[in-house]
């Protein structure tokens, strides 16, 4: 589809269905993946985090789902960058809490390093273009 979303087909509705539950922006949580994992449910982390959105485990027992599945991953993803959004009030502080940690937002007032704040700028950037997400 020209001008529509890049999800490959397989998780466009775990997609759709994470961002109806939540109220995170399709097009975040799609900019969120291909940041984290280039949208490969298979990815791992040398830290542990796995799957589209890279939840670590912990995370994800936490909200109830096995990051191992990739639609419960998205969820997981939405809920906890759901929860990030809610604690913030921000999405560049949300995304920055996400990619650094909540702990590490507070103590920096914003995103804690370069990295983060590339990260952060990278997903906004890609979302702003998924409109069609």
């Amino acid at each position: 589809r020209r001008g529509g979303c890049p999800v490959p087909v397989a998780f466009r509705g775990a997609f759709a269905a994470a961002s109806a539950m939540t109220g995170v922006s399709a097009s975040v949580l799609v900019a969120t993946a291909y940041e984290e994992s280039h949208m490969n449910p298979l990815a791992r982390s040398g830290a542990g985090a796995r799957g589209l959105l890279q939840l670590m485990p912990a995370t994800a027992h936490t909200l109830g789902l096995d990051e191992r599945d990739p639609a419960n991953n998205v969820l997981a993803g939405a809920r906890y960058l759901k929860e990030m959004l809610d604690r913030f009030g921000s999405l560049e502080l949300a995304l920055a809490a996400y990619n650094a940690g909540p702990s590490a937002v507070e103590r920096s007032g914003g995103a804690p390093t370069v990295a983060s704040l590339r990260y952060v700028k990278n997903i906004e950037l890609r979302a702003s273009q998924l409109a069609g997400c």
